[in-house]
């Protein structure tokens, strides 16, 4: 009884004819939300989340998104970020090419601490929003004296 193999380098091409066709179907196109994103795949906007010390701080890329558009929530252990990306083009051009999408966008972000919602500071500089998210006192572990 012969044992027969397929090609190597058949199936790997196969693979990557796979992949290809996933990445270029309109499941994963569903614009700058919270689901598919951006074009560009994965969520909307692409966010940093660290600790520094007690306290969490999340960085997220919102270009084209004004101050005024933005919307944060925080609940909990939960950032809600949700605003409104718009492209300025004059409505004379005729597009060429559009990778930068716009629309609507609602992303919530669970932290592994509660949050002090009442001291949660917001800063947006040159399309970089940053959210530093104190955590909560009630939260912080307490140290427990023994007699």
């Amino acid at each position: 009884m012969a044992i027969v193999f397929a090609d190597p380098l058949s199936l790997l091409f196969k693979f990557q004819q796979a992949l290809d066709s996933l990445r270029t179907s309109d499941w994963l196109q569903s614009g700058p939300g919270g689901g598919g994103g951006g074009g560009g795949g994965g969520a909307y906007p692409p966010i940093n989340v660290f600790c520094k010390g007690d306290d969490v701080v999340i960085i997220a890329e919102v270009p084209g998104t004004r101050k005024s558009d933005l919307h944060i929530e925080v609940k909990g252990r939960t950032i809600r970020i949700a605003g409104t990306r718009s492209l300025n083009a004059s409505e004379k051009a005729s597009v060429y090419r559009r990778e930068r999408q716009a629309g609507t966008f609602d992303r919530a972000v669970t932290v592994p601490v509660e949050i002090d919602a009442d001291h949660v500071k917001a800063e947006c500089r040159d399309g970089i929003l940053a959210l530093y998210l104190p955590r909560a006192e009630r939260d912080r572990p307490k140290s427990i004296p023994v007699s």
